[in-house]
Order: structure tokens, then C-alpha cells, then sequence
């Protein structure tokens, strides 16, 4: 499974951004999410969502970013508002499911900045 993700960029505090995660592929795909890694800090998850729509976030997150999903089109969305300067990071897609030959797969995109300015 290939990820295409795009959406990042630089906006002042308070603005808002919208990241978009496309997978390819055949597989089935379970659970969607998106993390962030700070430089020099692990990466860490922002919100993930399963097939069935059950949504997680972490607490930094929580009622600024929502997660959504197109099961139709294997694409994960993350609308993120009231961005704040910490939030600047590399955002990273992934996704978790099940092969055609139905071996357990993780993949993950490449990656795309976000940048937020004070």
C-alpha cells in the first residue's frame, strides 16, 4: 500500500489547514491515522480512525483538529484549526489493514510539513 499525502504548508497562528492522505493499492485498510514528528522528538499520533468512523486524538489536538475518512477512495483527511506554533511538525499518514494474501500491513507516506508562525 502507497501513501500520497499532501495539504502542508506555512500559515500564521490561528489559521487553519487541511491534510489529505490518498492510499493505492487493493488491500483493505482498517485503521487511518496521522502523526507528527518535531525535530528531534519522536513521532507521535494526532488523531487516528478506523473503518467503521471511531475517531482518537491526542489531548494536544482535541477540539481543534478533526480526522475524517473516504472508505471509497482509501482517504484520510485532517481538518486542523486554531493551528498554534508547537504544532508545527512533519505530518505523516499511515495506514494499518490487511493485504489481498492477507498479511498484516503498516505503511506510512512521505511526509509533508506544516509550519505555523506566531
Amino acid at each position: 500500500v502507497k501513501l500520497q499525502a499532501c495539504g502542508g504548508g506555512a500559515v500564521q497562528a490561528g489559521g487553519y489547514l487541511r491534510l489529505s492522505c490518498t492510499a493505492s493499492g487493493s488491500s483493505r485498510i482498517n485503521t487511518m491515522g496521522w502523526y507528527r514528528q518535531l525535530p528531534k522528538k519522536q513521532r507521535e499520533l494526532v488523531a487516528a480512525i478506523t473503518r467503521g468512523g471511531s475517531e482518537d486524538y491526542a489531548e494536544f489536538v482535541k477540539g481543534r483538529f478533526t480526522i475524517s475518512r473516504d472508505n471509497s477512495n482509501n482517504t484520510v483527511f485532517l481538518q486542523m484549526n486554531n493551528l498554534k506554533p508547537e504544532d508545527t511538525a512533519v505530518y505523516y499518514c499511515n495506514a494499518q489493514g490487511l493485504t489481498t494474501s492477507l498479511r498484516d500491513f503498516d505503511s506510512w507516506g512521505q511526509g509533508t510539513l506544516v509550519t505555523v508562525s506566531s
